[in-house]
């Protein structure tokens, strides 16, 4: 049968391989060798997020992403998934431990970053460094303009009618236009788009996940962030419409060896925007690991 672009994900991931976890069966993609960095995207987004960093950066490390029940996967979770942000935590740790990774760097955009924050706060035994692009954090999770519509997103019946919209190119490229300065491909824009349009399960997985998220989770991440003593980037867009500056800095100020750098030109999605950048700050961090 052949692929269509809701299944679509790019070569540069390498192969598709699947995990058999409690929670259900999660895919992930894997390429290179060295150390081991995992990649961990937001909402309404999946493994291709990842495409151009992973191709920068995957002759010299493993990289392993995720394609996380976040609304945009080939494969949904359980019918009885616990998918409330601590449990996400424990499936991206458990995903972690399955494939034997120790002394990863840990990378998070959007929602994934806030993953990442109760990763590290929670089963951080694996995690060597940790770099987070603009994601929720704080108070800010929902981010404050997601708020009127989390509703809609929040309640299964609803978002087929919600997000058949999104089939539409013109309706994909005004919605990803608002996180992504540079047009991104149709068939990436797909394989966002359409799994939760097509797929029952997706929109039953997205409505778990968007009715879970909520401040108390990032805010008492926050309160726990100090201990993570390891090497921390916070690679934060300079034109982020969703995620505050401040709270870059604040996150950079709480980690004990955190660092902020500034990705220019870029919105939420700095993988999309700035490739180049972004695979040089995780190279960064990855390098100081691995030389230790």
């Amino acid at each position: 049968m052949a692929m269509t672009n809701r299944e679509w994900r790019a070569e540069s991931l390498g192969p598709a391989r699947e995990l058999a976890l409690e929670q259900g069966a999660l895919r992930y993609f894997s390429v290179g060798s060295g150390p081991a960095i995992v990649f961990v995207h937001g909402a309404l987004v999946n493994a291709n997020l990842w495409r151009k960093v992973v191709a920068e950066l995957s002759a010299d490390f493993r990289c392993v992403t995720l394609d996380l029940p976040f609304g945009s996967p080939v494969v949904p979770m359980a019918p009885d998934a616990d998918l409330s942000p601590p449990a996400v935590a424990g499936l991206i740790a458990d995903a972690i431990e399955a494939l034997r990774l120790d002394d990863i760097t840990l990378v998070g955009n959007d929602t994934g970053g806030a993953m990442c924050q109760l990763v590290v706060t929670r089963r951080p035994e694996r995690i060597c460094a940790l770099v987070l692009t603009s994601c929720d954090a704080f108070d800010n999770c929902p981010p404050k303009l997601m708020k009127p519509i989390m509703p809609l997103l929040s309640h299964a019946a609803l978002l087929r009618a919600t997000l058949a919209p999104a089939r539409s190119r013109a309706v994909q490229r005004a919605i990803f236009g608002a996180l992504a300065k540079r047009p991104v491909e149709p068939e990436v824009l797909d394989s966002y788009a359409l799994p939760a349009v097509a797929d029952a399960g997706v929109r039953r997985d997205l409505a778990r996940l968007m009715a879970g998220l909520d401040k108390r989770h990032t805010l008492e991440a926050a309160e726990r962030l100090p201990a993570f003593d390891k090497p921390a980037v916070i690679a934060w867009s300079r034109e982020d419409r969703f995620f505050p500056a401040d709270h870059g800095e604040r996150l950079a100020e709480l980690l004990p060896q955190g660092r902020l750098e500034w990705v220019e030109d870029a919105r939420t999605f700095s993988p999309e925007d700035q490739p180049a950048r972004v695979a040089e700050l995780v190279a960064s961090v990855s390098a100081v690991v691995a030389a230790r």
